[in-house]
């Protein structure tokens, strides 16, 4: 289950207006779960909550991070008795087992023992990984519960990995503190991971880039695979677009399936879910990941997702495949509709 596992970039290149927009505009930046976010909203009057995104960031961080040795997660990951819950992780916890169920068990945030072993996430040096089928014992949200706000294990190596949802959930937890503020326009990104409503600071819908799947690419040398113009949603992509290998000149995708407990190679290399949730975005385009091409279409048509995917076809070419309600926010395209 690869996704942001290892945080490698932006995934989205935000168009936004760079000559001292009017109505002025609030834009801070930074870093958050061993990635980076950026917010752009129009305040109300003596309605500025920058201190209070700060403070928010920072409480999620300190819930969910991999990063941060302190973090509830990892606490519970060395199964420290005292951790206590707190809402956040609570919430994450009861939105990951919904997806864990909806898709079938291809969204799991019990995989962290096997994306430490194949190193995708920093490694705990007193762990001493035994063979994949061994390894599989540990996974599977059925072996994890919620006992008086407590989280109980099966198996005290069983351990927990949210990055494929906890951008997405921070996204809505940001939106939500906005519009508290009764803030209506703003753009919301967090590892990649957005969330838009209203206007940018043109008067314009918001223009959100997907990025061409391209080895090694980074920040400075990024290429656009296509444009989105949308508002009053959220987007959300998955992908191994900087990590895949190529064999015989076609790319195939390096995802770890919870299920096997080995990378799957298949040519999808890009899920991108737009969703009324981030939260929810972010799991459906990490579990359509896992699933591969053919199977995560037919789940993307089974349950009316809008969605846009690139994949690598059997000459090496890189193709796309995207929902037709989608077709309307597309101002600039390399894609067919199928």
């Amino acid at each position: 289950m690869l996704k942001k596992i290892l945080f490698a970039g932006i995934i989205f290149y935000l168009f936004v207006a760079c000559n001292n927009p009017k109505p002025s505009y609030v834009f801070i930046e930074g870093f958050t779960q061993g990635g980076t976010f950026r917010i752009k909203y129009l305040p109300n009057k003596d309605t500025i909550p920058v201190n209070e995104i700060y403070s928010l960031l920072n409480q999620i961080n300190a819930s969910l991070s991999l990063y941060d040795s302190n973090s509830i997660i990892c606490r519970i990951n060395k199964n420290d008795t005292t951790v206590e819950l707190d809402r956040y992780f609570l919430e994450i916890f009861r939105e990951s087992y919904k997806a864990y169920q909806q898709t079938d068990g291809a969204f799991d945030i019990t995989v962290a023992p096997l994306v430490r072993y194949w190193g995708f996430i920093p490694k705990n040096n007193n762990n001493n990984p035994a063979a994949i089928d061994s390894l599989l014992q540990f996974v599977g949200m059925e072996k994890i519960h919620l006992v008086n706000n407590k989280l109980v294990k099966d198996n005290p190596n069983v351990q927990l990995d949210v990055n494929g949802i906890a951008q997405g959930y921070t996204v809505d937890k940001l939106s939500m503190l906005l519009e508290s503020k009764k803030v209506q326009h703003y753009m919301i990104e967090v590892g990649g991971e957005v969330k838009v409503k209203g206007k940018n600071p043109n008067g314009q819908l918001w223009k959100v880039g997907i990025d061409k799947p391209i080895e090694n690419s980074n920040e400075l040398n990024r290429e656009l695979q296509t444009i989105l113009q949308i508002t009053d949603i959220s987007i959300a992509t998955s992908g191994s677009y900087r990590k895949f290998i190529e064999k015989d000149g076609i790319k195939y995708s390096h995802t770890i399936n919870p299920k096997t407990g080995i990378p799957t190679f298949h040519r999808l290399l890009s899920v991108t879910i737009l969703h009324s949730s981030c939260t929810q975005a972010d799991a459906l385009a990490t579990a359509i990941m896992v699933m591969g091409l053919e199977k995560g279409i037919s789940y993307i048509k089974e349950n009316n997702l809008k969605a846009y995917l690139i994949f690598s076809d059997e000459k090496g070419h890189l193709q796309t495949w995207f929902s037709k309600e989608l077709e309307k926010n597309i101002v600039t395209v390399d894609a067919k509709n199928n």
